[in-house]
C-alpha cells in the first residue's frame, strides 16, 4: 500500500545531511546488515511508526525554511512507492521541493528494479547510493565510506556538489525530557560507541530512534 509509510523518526531542521537546511525522514526496515551500520535500530522492518503519506506531507509543507528532504533509513527503496507518493502530495503543493534519498544499492540496481523503485529515482534530484564499508570509511561529505556516491539525478544541486568533499558533520539535540539524538555522518569510525559512553558519564540519555548512518 502506497498510503502508509513505517518511519523511525522525523527530523525537521537538518544541515548535515544534504544541501541547505533540510527535513529528514528515516524509514524503518532494510533488507541490507551493512557491518558497522550505526542506525541498527532502523534494520528490522518491524518497529517504526506507522504514518500515512497524507499526514508526512501536511508535515513537510507546513516547515517554514527548509528547502527540502532527505530521505534515509531503514532502506528508502524498501517503501519506493510510498515515498514517490510523498513526493507527488509535497510538490503538488510545494513544487520547487528538492528531494534527496540514501540507499545501499547502487543506482544501477535501483534503475533496473521494479516500478515503485524507478519512480522514486525518477522523482529525486540527488542520491547517495551503495553500501557503508566500513574498512573504507572516509571524511566525506553526506556518505560514510569511499564507495559511495553522490549521484546527480537533476542539476539542482550542481553548484553545492562543486564544492569541497569533506565531510558535513553532526548535529546534536536535547529533548526537554534529556535524551539527546543526532543526525549527520560520523567522520570517523567507532563514533556511536564514543558518544554514548561519554554522554552516560555525564548522565545523559541516547534516544535510539534511527540515525543516520550508512
Amino acid at each position: 500500500m502506497t498510503g502508509r509509510l513505517s518511519v523511525a523518526r522525523t527530523l525537521d531542521r537538518c544541515t548535515v545531511l544534504g544541501p541547505g537546511t533540510r527535513a529528514v525522514v528515516w524509514v524503518q526496515g532494510c533488507p541490507l546488515r551493512c557491518r558497522g551500520c550505526v542506525a541498527a535500530e532502523t534494520l528490522p522492518f518491524e518497529g517504526g511508526t506507522t504514518r500515512t503519506v497524507a499526514g508526512l506531507a501536511d508535515w513537510l509543507c507546513a516547515l517554514d525554511g527548509i528547502e527540502g528532504v532527505t530521505l534515509s533509513g531503514g532502506e528508502p527503496f524498501s517503501q519506493a512507492g510510498a515515498l514517490a507518493a510523498l513526493l507527488d502530495a509535497v510538490r503538488a503543493r510545494r513544487p520547487d521541493f528538492g528531494a534527496m534519498a540514501y540507499s545501499g544499492f547502487r543506482y544501477e540496481a535501483l534503475r533496473r528494479g521494479g516500478p515503485d523503485r524507478r519512480a522514486l529515482l525518477d522523482r529525486l534530484d540527488l542520491l547517495v547510493d551503495g553500501p557503508y564499508v566500513a574498512a573504507r570509511h572516509g571524511s566525506l561529505r553526506w556518505r560514510g565510506s569511499a564507495n559511495q556516491r553522490l549521484v546527480p539525478l537533476t542539476d539542482r544541486y550542481a553548484r553545492a556538489l562543486a564544492e569541497p568533499d569533506t565531510t558535513a558533520g553532526i548535529e546534536l539535540s536535547v529533548d526537554p525530557d534529556g535524551a539527546v539524538s543526532w543526525a549527520g555522518v560520523p567522520p570517523a569510525p567507532g563514533f556511536r560507541e564514543g558518544l554514548e559512553d561519554q554522554l552516560a558519564a555525564r548522565g545523559f540519555v541516547l534516544r535510539t530512534e534511527a540515525r543516520r548512518e550508512r
